[in-house]
């Protein structure tokens, strides 16, 4: 099949043409899993991934709209800043960001979320599906670690399904292997890719860069 490149939209349609659209389809291409990669799955947290969760720093969010946007933020913090209040249920902290509130939106539409544990410099993680729903209740709020200024919310999480995730990825990605890391470079600014994505007439990277340093200052505003 030739591959129209004329434009993005086009490209996307050629593609779909004869994509794939049944499980069938998807599993005559792939062999059955390993048994342990589903009994793995638990509807609750045991001992170990309590641990693991309170050990991580950073946690990847993937929500979706009622219309099906899908969604992935990531929430960083002390070590153990999303707290386990018991094997079905977690609670991740607000914290200062954007105030574009995507993932809580979506949660408030949709009432689920999908959670990517990480422990920076291991290459373990945990993921974590389930039912959620978005708190402001005082006596819950002030259970939590703050990340910058106290919470204003928290999203809660009931775990219908835990499974540590197969460590290949990080492994491939040399993610924690800084001689494996490209130089700073060897890629566009955060300032640069912000520049082009705002596409404002006189605005300048220079600009942009002194808003983000004066944004980490204020981290915690």
């Amino acid at each position: 099949m030739m591959i129209d490149t004329g434009t993005a939209g086009s490209l996307f349609a050629s593609l779909q043409a004869d994509a794939l659209t049944s499980p069938d389809q998807l599993r005559e291409r792939y062999p059955q899993p390993n048994p342990h990669a589903l009994r793995k799955e638990r509807d609750r947290l045991t001992e170990e991934t309590r641990a693991l969760i309170g050990c991580s720093s950073l946690v990847f969010i993937g929500s979706a709209d009622a219309g099906g946007r899908a969604d992935v933020t990531p929430r960083g913090g002390p070590p153990g800043f999303v707290t386990v209040l018991d094997e079905r249920t977690l609670v991740i902290p607000d914290a200062t960001g954007n105030k574009r509130l995507d993932t809580l939106h979506n949660v408030l539409e949709t009432g689920r979320v999908g959670l990517l544990f990480l422990v920076p410099g291991r290459p373990t993680t945990l993921r974590v599906n389930g039912r959620a729903c978005v708190s402001a209740r005082p006596e819950l709020l002030t259970r939590l670690t703050p990340v910058g200024k106290p919470p204003v919310t928290a999203i809660v999480v009931h775990v219908e399904q835990a499974y540590p995730h197969c460590p290949k990825s990080l492994m491939r990605a040399g993610a924690w292997k800084p001689e494996q890391w490209l130089p700073a470079d060897a890629q566009p600014t955060s300032a640069e890719v912000t520049l082009a994505q705002l596409d404002l007439p006189g605005l300048t990277v220079e600009q942009i860069e002194e808003a983000e340093r004066e944004s980490l200052r204020s981290r915690y505003e």
